[in-house]
């Protein structure tokens, strides 16, 4: 059974950097679409980034080019979300999610369909 777990979340202010990490277990493949995603009060939920971890291959929403970097750890099925300049606006919850189906062009395009999430971390950027 899939199992996905975020940490890092946290409280900064605006142009300061966080860290999220994300560990994912009971997958019998290793190769999958992972990706953070966030959600804000009254917004709906949005990809923020991906990577595809047999290449390494990443996409990035239009809102966070330049300042997040999302990679994979060393051990299989981790990845992270290094976030620099914060903005109040990157407010919101984030979660770690894995779609084991999603072919890699689908996942380098920025495609997402039905997958596993994690349950969340909070992050807080203050103005």
């Amino acid at each position: 059974r899939a199992r996905l777990v975020e940490s890092g979340g946290g409280s900064v202010q605006a142009g300061g950097s966080l860290t999220l990490s994300c560990a994912a277990s009971g997958y019998t493949d290793s190769n999958n679409c992972m990706a953070w995603f966030r959600q804000a009060p009254g917004k709906e939920r949005e990809q923020v980034a991906n990577i595809y971890t047999a290449v390494g291959s990443t996409w990035y929403n239009d809102s966070v080019k330049g300042r997040f970097t999302i990679s994979q750890g060393n051990a299989k099925m981790t990845m992270y979300l290094q976030m620099n300049s914060l903005k109040p606006e990157d407010s919101g919850t984030y979660y770690c999610a894995v779609d084991p189906r999603l072919s890699p062009y689908d996942c380098y395009r920025g495609s997402w369909g039905e997958g596993d999430w994690g349950q969340g971390v909070q992050v807080i950027v203050s103005s």
